[in-house]
């Protein structure tokens, strides 16, 4: 008789308070401006609640399907074919926000760098498990890594986007720390980083311009420090209790997208200190629960894919509450569930899909 396979609710609730939650947010953040952009006050929180279903059924398909089908190469190589194929494409459209992020699909949008993320988690979890206890032989090892997430990197760079770059090579460092490589290839890998970042902040102009804010927005508060400073207004304005949901005045024309990269900086002031902790626990819990997933696993795959989507989410929500409080220099980073983002919401929970399908057979 087949075992009776367990949901890990726990994870599902969290997310999906989550979803609930940042949608409730969007809202809040986005009502005003959308009114006067659009003649519309819902235009934000229609389209998050749309992409919000369309995210929750691939979390109903792909927890009662088996994550092991992901490991299969027919699967892999033609996913990272099509990823690459996106990122070139991608390039030669149209320029949106000065960046060539998007694919316009009619009233919709997609970004093919955040599917990146996912398709790398796949591929490293599907070649380190190939190459199982030689992950720290270079030729036939590290070097076809570094050649994929080398590309990959480059390509999303080249839109340009930074931040994505960098959380792709954090999604990297810790699937290769899992799998057992030798730590002296951190060591040579921040050697060689340390140049390539210097080059890459002060050869631009808008990324030098904000590690100077970083470094001291009231240096320039109306130029280059107005949106960090902004956000600390928002958050120092909250208090422990906050000003009360949809009272917030930051979000009115003075914090840059309040309903994408500074929505955390919205909550703190509507919810205060209470809703900020919140959630830094609902995330602190799907990190818990995503390292739960990933020992109980049965399989290398399995165990490696587990932890490469749990960094996938929890450091991007990481980043971005540490861009908010000023820990790090501004990036276009979104809170995972949270933000406004069709592509962002779509990506990650088809990652807490796969999660809980892992949960799932590790019961």
């Amino acid at each position: 008789m087949a075992r009776q396979l367990q949901s890990d609710k726990i994870l599902f609730a969290a997310v999906v308070g989550l979803v609930l939650f940042g949608a409730l947010m969007v809202f809040s953040a986005s009502a005003v401006m959308a009114a006067d952009r659009y003649n519309n006050g819902d235009y934000f929180l229609l389209r998050q609640l749309a992409w919000a279903g369309v995210g929750l059924i691939a979390v109903a398909i792909l927890m009662h399907m088996d994550y092991r089908h992901l490991a299969r190469p027919l699967v892999v190589f033609p996913a990272l074919a099509l990823e690459f194929i996106l990122l070139v494409v991608v390039l030669f459209l149209d320029r949106s926000h000065n960046t060539h992020r998007w694919f316009h699909l009619g009233m919709a949008s997609f970004q093919p760098s955040e599917l990146a993320k996912i398709i790398l988690v796949i591929f490293l979890a599907f070649f380190l498990d190939l190459r199982k206890g030689e992950v720290n032989d270079w030729k036939h090892t590290l070097a076809p890594i570094i050649l994929v997430a080398g590309v990959m990197g480059l390509l999303v760079l080249r839109e340009p986007d930074l931040g994505t770059t960098l959380a792709l090579g954090l999604i990297l460092a810790a699937m290769l720390f899992s799998a057992g490589i030798d730590l002296r290839y951190f060591a040579l890998a921040g050697l060689a980083a340390v140049p390539a970042l210097y080059w890459l902040i002060f050869h631009s102009t808008y990324r030098h311009n904000r590690v100077l804010a970083f470094l001291n927005p009231y240096a320039d508060p109306l130029g280059k420090g107005f949106q960090i400073l902004q956000s600390y207004i928002a958050v120092g304005t909250g208090g422990i209790t906050g000003v009360g949901l949809m009272e917030g005045k930051q979000k009115l024309f003075f914090l840059p997208e309040p309903q994408t990269d500074f929505i955390f900086s919205v909550v703190g002031e509507e919810l205060g200190l209470i809703g900020t902790l919140a959630i830094v626990a609902v995330f602190a819990l799907i990190l818990v629960r995503g390292l739960r997933a990933s020992q109980a696993c049965r399989d290398d795959f399995g165990r490696l894919l587990a932890i490469g989507l749990t960094v996938m989410i929890v450091g991007q929500a990481l980043v971005n509450m540490s861009v908010v409080l000023g820990l790090l220099p501004t990036k276009g980073i979104p809170l995972p569930f949270v933000s406004y983002g069709g592509s962002s919401l779509l990506v990650n929970l088809v990652a807490v899909g796969i999660l809980l399908n892992i949960s799932q057979q590790a019961s």
